[in-house]
C-alpha cells in the first residue's frame, strides 16, 4: 500500500470507502515518525507518536470542560474520538480569542503543541475550532462521508 499514499491526491475517495479502514491505517501509519500535519487531524490512538513540542490537530466529542479557580485562567477539556482520548490545555490568552468555541462547541478540532510528561501527553492549545454543524450531517441519510 505504500504506492497508494503517493497518489492519494488522483484517487477518488470512494476508492478509501472500498478499502478495508486497515488497508488506509496502514498509508497513514508507514512511517512511524511521520504524523498526519495540520490541517489533518491526528487520530488520538497516535498521540505518542510525534516528538514533544510538534504542532498537531486532534479533533473530538467534547467530554470535559474543567476551569479550575486555582489554574489562574487555563481551561481543561477532554475530547474524545474513536480512538480513546485527548487532553488540550487552552491558556487564558488562547480562550479569550476562540471563547465561544471553549465555551459552546460539541465538536471540536484544536491545532496546537504536544506536550509531554512521562507518560501523559497534553496538547497545547494553539487554534480552537468549532466543528459541531458537522454532527448535523451523520442526521442526513444522503450524506455520504466517502464523497469528494
Amino acid at each position: 500500500p505504500v504506492w497508494c499514499a503517493l497518489f492519494i491526491p488522483w484517487f477518488n475517495l470512494s476508492f478509501f470507502h472500498q478499502c478495508s479502514i486497515f488497508v488506509l491505517m496502514q498509508i497513514l501509519s508507514y512511517n512511524a515518525h511521520k504524523w498526519p500535519r495540520p490541517p489533518a487531524c491526528l487520530p488520538h490512538d497516535r498521540l505518542n507518536d510525534p516528538p514533544n513540542g510538534s504542532l498537531v490537530a486532534v479533533a473530538g466529542l467534547v467530554l470535559v470542560r474543567q476551569r479550575p479557580g486555582t489554574a489562574k485562567g487555563v481551561i481543561f477539556l477532554t475530547l474524545e474520538d474513536e480512538t480513546g482520548v485527548s487532553n488540550i490545555v487552552v491558556w487564558k490568552k488562547t480562550y479569550e480569542k476562540f471563547r465561544r468555541a471553549v465555551v459552546s462547541g460539541r465538536l471540536l478540532r484544536v491545532t496546537g503543541r504536544i506536550q509531554r510528561q512521562e507518560s501523559v501527553v497534553h496538547v497545547v492549545a494553539e487554534i480552537v475550532e468549532d466543528i459541531s454543524p458537522m454532527l448535523d450531517l451523520l442526521l442526513d441519510p444522503t450524506f455520504d462521508p466517502a464523497a469528494p
